[in-house]
């Protein structure tokens, strides 16, 4: 849990956008991990694994949300989402300005839809290779770049620049 908790809260709060949610859920994943610790594969990388559980949990988190909505009637079933830091040196307006994009851009990626958030997430946010990327959501490196560049697009036309979206995976 030591070496895998700061970065795992990070991935899930990303996700999720909210921060006890998130908890909630880093919690949820690290029970379910020891429950089903029997089914690990050591030939498999540790971290590739737990962060799997975490996406899984965070996959169910955000269909319990959407039917909790879409029951309390805050969205209906026509809708796009049915259907699919600052270092102190500037000056206090700057590092309120860069904190205002930072929430803008947190806020648009966690409406994202799950299959485009998970892999942005992954590649551009984490670090990781499309390759890992793959490996952990289970699908091909292709599918993962084409995900990665659908969710820059929406980002892209949401915030309205290239400064707010992430930088692309190299």
């Amino acid at each position: 849990m030591q070496q895998t908790k700061t970065a795992l809260f990070r991935f899930v709060r990303r996700y999720v956008g909210d921060e006890q949610d998130a908890w909630d859920l880093l919690q949820e994943t690290y029970a379910a991990a020891w429950i089903n610790i029997r089914r690990y594969d050591p030939a498999r990388p540790f971290e590739a694994w737990i962060r799997t559980i975490a996406l899984n949990k965070c996959r169910d988190w955000s269909r319990r949300r959407f039917v909790r909505r879409l029951i309390r009637g805050d969205v209906d079933l026509a809708s796009p989402e049915a259907l699919a830091v600052a270092n102190g040196d500037e000056p206090a307006d700057e590092r309120m300005e860069a904190g205002d994009r930072l929430a803008r851009l947190n806020e648009a990626i966690s409406l994202l839809p799950p299959h485009l958030k998970a892999p942005l997430l992954l590649t551009a946010i984490e670090g990781r290779s499309q390759a890992e990327a793959a490996e952990i959501l289970g699908v091909t490196v292709k599918t993962v770049e084409t995900r990665v560049a659908r969710a820059r697009r929406k980002l892209f036309d949401v915030l309205g620049g290239p400064g707010d979206v992430p930088p692309a995976p190299k």
